[in-house]
């Protein structure tokens, strides 16, 4: 069953929201709020005064902690004030020059708060209406094209001999992730070393995604980097390595590394360069279409 949230906030601070990706905040004294929220719950977004009602609602892609200033009150003192963050994808979103005069009201909301759980059937009440032919009018730009299940095409797995090298498969991740819209970086410098690849949603943002590219090396430290960016950052994490790697990996997760047991996906690294060539058939094909 879905969990709803009703998500308080100025017109300017939603605004800065949808710029930058969209992404929200919540303060330390609602940490357990954030931990409560999980991914796919449903959002509803409430834009106070002059607004005054509800312009759209999302669900939950991912949560993030974050040091950076964000939003104009964070960037004017210099201080991060919400750095419980979550990044959402926009179901619906009433355009910013509609909010004023379309916006949704309910005398059984209370926007008292920035961050509260809402009746199911207050919130299934309110996304029903954005559905409506009066609404529906207004197109609504995806924040990234979805993605596209395709029949297997031939594989281009490799041999051993031909097998791609750790540098080949890093610039592979760091092409799909820019593929995918994010900001794709290698060799990211934190606290304990350089992660191979990350991406991340905007500048100002920590890494969303976390790639150890393992072919050959230190197994226990790839995956004591990859734990730290968890904690840290609550990233996605990823091991790229061969699959004979893989039982060993999880061996370590059984043990040492058991936090981030459920958490941490393996990808065989052979199987990289086929996704970039099937990513970038995609956008080949949208771009032929018009549709991006």
């Amino acid at each position: 069953m879905a969990t709803y949230w009703l998500v308080v906030g100025s017109p300017e601070n939603w605004q800065t929201a949808f710029q930058h990706g969209n992404i929200w905040g919540l303060k330390e004294t609602q940490r357990h709020l954030w931990e409560a929220l999980a991914e796919n719950d449903m959002l509803v977004f409430y834009a106070t005064k002059p607004v005054g009602g509800v312009i759209g609602y999302a669900s939950v892609r991912t949560k993030f902690r974050q040091n950076q200033p964000l939003w104009p009150q964070e960037l004017q003192e210099r201080r991060v004030i919400w750095p419980l963050r979550f990044e959402f994808d926009v179901g619906y979103c009433l355009p910013p020059d509609k909010w004023t005069i379309e916006k949704l009201v309910s005398k059984d909301l209370w926007p008292r708060t920035g961050f509260q759980l809402l009746s199911g059937n207050i919130a299934e009440r309110l996304v029903s209406l954005f559905k409506t032919p009066e609404y529906l009018i207004h197109p609504v730009k995806p924040h990234r094209a979805a993605e596209v299940t395709v029949p297997p095409e031939t594989s281009l797995e490799r041999g051993k001999e031909g097998a791609p090298s750790h540098d080949e498969v890093r610039d592979a991740l760091v092409e799909i992730g820019k593929l995918q819209n994010f900001i794709a970086e290698s060799e990211y410098q934190f606290e304990i070393g350089k992660l191979d690849v990350v991406w991340r949603r905007v500048e100002r943002s920590v890494p969303t995604y976390v790639f150890e590219i393992q072919i050959g090396g230190n197994l226990y430290q790839a995956l004591a980097k990859l734990k730290d960016a968890f904690d840290v950052w609550n990233s996605h994490v990823f091991l790229v390595s061969p699959q004979e790697d893989f039982s060993k990996a999880i061996e370590l997760l059984s043990g040492t590394f058991h936090e981030i047991r459920g958490r941490l996906k393996f990808i065989d690294y052979l199987r990289v360069k086929e996704l970039l060539a099937r990513k970038k058939g995609y956008c080949e094909l949208e771009k032929e279409l018009g549709i991006v």
